[in-house]
């Protein structure tokens, strides 16, 4: 299922936006597409990171250390 959305550029990136798909041949949604699908991990990892650390900072969420992981699971080094 494909969902349309809207957003609206700052004018430089659309022209850059435009140079590329008119140099490609491919359309300015292809490019967005990819924009979004490459992005996702890295917004994903940025922002739910942050969400973590509110979470440990406030007392919601406890850290483990890698050993003690490593320890219950039965792995060794």
């Amino acid at each position: 299922m494909v969902v349309a959305t809207s957003i609206e550029l700052d004018p430089t990136i659309e022209a850059r936006l435009d140079q590329l798909a008119q140099s490609t041949g491919c359309n300015k949604a292809f490019f967005l597409q990819e924009l979004i699908a490459h992005g996702m991990d890295d917004l994903e990892d940025l922002y739910l990171a942050g969400l973590e650390l509110e979470r440990l900072q406030s007392g919601e969420s406890t850290a483990r250390s890698l050993d003690d992981v490593s320890a219950e699971l039965g792995v060794v080094d």
